[in-house]
C-alpha cells in the first residue's frame, strides 16, 4: 500500500468512526429528548386545556381519551405527589372501611392555570381488598391515575342501556400500579372497577360533567352488577342496582 492510499484509508476510517460516533450521540439525544417529562406546572395546564377543550366541544370524546392517556403517560409522579403536598394531605389519614374516601385538596398556584380549574378532582384512599365500586357515568369523561399502590383494575364498554340490566363488554382485567391511568367516556371504557391489593392505596381522579349537550341521560353514575348472566359472544348482561347495593357486594 503506497503513502497516498494508506492517508486516504486513515482518513476513511477516521471519517467512518466520527459518523458512527454522531450517530450514537444523536440517537442516545433523541432517546432523551422521547423520555423528557413535562414540567407539574406544565402538566396540569394542559390538563386543564384538554378538560376545556371536551367542555367546550373543540375534542370529541375519543379523541380526548387518547390526548389524556398522552399526557398522563408523561406525568412526573414524585414531583405530582410534591406539589400535591400529598405527605401533609394523607398524615393521620382515617380510612373508611367500605368503598373510598373521597379527599378534596386545593390545586397549588400555577401561572396561567385559573383558580376554578375546568375539571373536577378528587383524591381516592382505600384499603386492602376495599373497592371503587363498579359504575358507569352519563355525560361525563374521566381520568384516573395510581398516585400509591397497587388495583386490580376493569373496565367495561357500555353496550346498551335495558330496563333492569345493562349489557357490557369487558375491555381492560389488569393491575394498576404506581404511575398507571385509564380514561372514562360515554364511548369507551364507560364502567370501571379498581379494587387496592394493598394499603393505603391511592388514585387522583379528575372529571368534566356535561361532555354531551343534550343528552337525556341524568349526568352522574350508573351502578350494576358486572358478574351477571355471561353471554355466548362474551357480553354480560350485567344487572342494575343501586348505591348501597354496591357498595354491599364490592365496597
Amino acid at each position: 500500500m503506497n503513502d497516498f492510499t494508506r492517508r486516504e484509508f486513515t482518513h476513511a476510517a477516521l471519517g467512518s468512526m466520527l459518523t458512527y460516533s454522531l450517530l450514537d450521540v444523536i440517537s442516545q439525544t433523541d432517546a432523551v429528548a422521547a423520555d423528557v417529562k413535562p414540567t407539574v406546572d406544565k402538566w396540569l395546564l394542559d390538563l386543564n386545556q384538554l378538560s376545556a377543550d371536551i367542555k367546550g366541544q373543540k375534542l370529541k370524546q375519543l379523541d380526548w381519551q387518547k390526548k389524556i392517556e398522552e399526557l398522563f403517560a408523561k406525568v412526573n409522579l414524585p414531583d405530582l405527589l410534591k406539589k400535591l403536598d400529598f405527605e401533609k394531605l394523607t398524615k393521620d389519614l382515617k380510612m373508611v372501611d367500605n368503598g373510598a374516601r373521597s379527599l378534596r385538596f386545593n390545586l397549588p398556584a400555577v401561572e396561567g392555570l385559573p383558580k376554578n380549574v375546568v375539571f373536577g378532582k378528587q383524591i381516592f384512599a382505600l384499603k386492602k381488598g376495599r373497592s371503587v365500586v363498579p359504575h358507569g357515568h352519563n355525560n361525563m369523561a374521566t381520568a384516573f391515575l395510581i398516585l400509591k399502590g397497587n388495583f386490580h383494575g376493569r373496565h367495561y364498554d357500555r353496550l346498551e342501556d335495558q330496563k333492569d340490566h345493562i349489557l357490557i363488554r369487558p375491555t381492560i382485567d389488569r393491575e394498576f400500579g404506581a404511575a398507571a391511568f385509564s380514561t372514562v367516556s360515554d364511548f369507551k371504557d364507560n364502567i370501571h372497577w379498581f379494587k387496592a391489593e394493598d394499603e393505603p392505596a391511592f388514585i387522583f381522579n379528575i372529571h368534566i360533567l356535561n361532555v354531551q349537550p343534550g343528552s337525556k341521560l341524568p349526568t352522574g353514575r350508573v351502578y350494576m352488577n358486572p358478574n351477571g348472566e355471561k353471554l355466548k359472544d362474551g357480553t354480560v348482561l350485567a344487572p342494575r342496582i343501586g348505591y348501597q347495593e354496591s357498595h354491599k357486594l364490592f365496597g
